[in-house]
């Protein structure tokens, strides 16, 4: 099952899905099958590791014969190379994060790709409009990873964005089925981005104790810490660390990443931050990312059926 929309015709995909740029995650392994699924898969760059995303970008193109993506995650990536870096692998679609759109944009639409910056307020997606993207990802509070200390829930940010700008809108940050994706279309979105929901998938190289914790995680168990700096703050999966963390903050939160191999791929969760979604409250199972794709283009078919009954 399919869905058009100007993101799947932008970005030539089948279903108007995005897979998060998670650092260490968004890897060949579960990025291939997010495109093989008909979705969009993204390689991240925010592990800083660009020999290692090249190598993952080989993997890709033996994974799977369709699109796929690169994030520049500017905030992270401070190698001024990093344009002409995926330029030169050939791929046609870049998400920019974590810094002004102004600074690559240009470079970035001038070599032919398309550019979906990642926004977490309306004064961010007017500048990314500005700058001449594409597309602009606009990310609630409530979504895992690095945030705005400001934040603003996906309700009320998705139609003050769409209300003000033309391009594109891909909604994050609470979605993680046909029911929230049809939610974010009805507030203007033509796309999605899934996090928490494709790290907890069956493909995700995560180890299998973070994603029993989402599985059994409430809607109350992450924690956002670091509002008042310094440095970015995060949502994160709720801890005894990081509870601590939340009543004492920190003096150096990129510190607190030292062991991030421990936890993602050790499954020690108390070493680090796990950075997760208060949507793994609504995550009940384990699942391969086409059967999530499948199930969720379903239920957000049936979700319109019935709105549509009720006019």
């Amino acid at each position: 099952m399919s869905l058009r929309t100007r993101v799947t015709e932008m970005l030539g995909i089948e279903k108007p899905i995005i897979q998060a740029a998670m650092g260490w995650i968004a890897r060949s392994q579960l990025s291939s099958a997010v495109s093989n699924a008909g979705g969009m898969g993204i390689i991240e760059t925010s592990s800083g590791e660009l020999d290692a995303v090249k190598e993952e970008i080989v993997k890709m193109r033996t994974l799977t014969d369709k699109p796929f993506g690169v994030n520049v995650a500017q905030a992270f990536v401070r190698d001024p190379g990093i344009v002409q870096f995926v330029i030169d692998q050939g791929v046609k679609f870049v998400t920019t994060s974590a810094g002004d759109p102004m600074k690559y944009t240009a470079l970035l639409k001038g070599a032919g790709l398309t550019v979906f910056h990642v926004v977490p307020n309306l004064a961010g997606a007017l500048r990314a409009v500005e700058a001449g993207v594409d597309g602009v990802i606009v990310e609630g509070g409530e979504g895992g990873g690095f945030k705005s200390p400001k934040d603003v829930a996906s309700m009320v940010l998705i139609p003050q964005v769409c209300e003000r700008v033309n391009i594109p809108v891909v909604a994050a940050g609470g979605i993680t089925d046909g029911r929230s994706m049809a939610a974010a279309f009805a507030l203007g979105a033509e796309g999605v981005l899934m996090g928490t929901r494709l790290l907890s998938s069956a493909e995700s190289p995560v180890h299998q104790n973070w994603k029993d914790a989402i599985v059994k995680a409430d809607a109350t168990d992450t924690v956002f810490l670091n509002r008042k700096g310094p440095g970015p703050a995060l949502r994160a999966l709720r801890t005894e660390r990081t509870t601590r963390l939340a009543d004492e903050g920190s003096t150096n939160i990129f510190g607190e990443f030292a062991r991030t191999q421990e936890v993602y791929f050790g499954g020690n969760l108390e070493a680090g931050i796990a950075l997760t979604g208060q949507v793994a409250g609504r995550i009940t199972e384990v699942k391969p990312v086409r059967q999530i794709f499948e199930e969720t283009l379903v239920e957000f078919h049936s979700t319109l059926s019935r709105l549509n009954s009720l006019a």
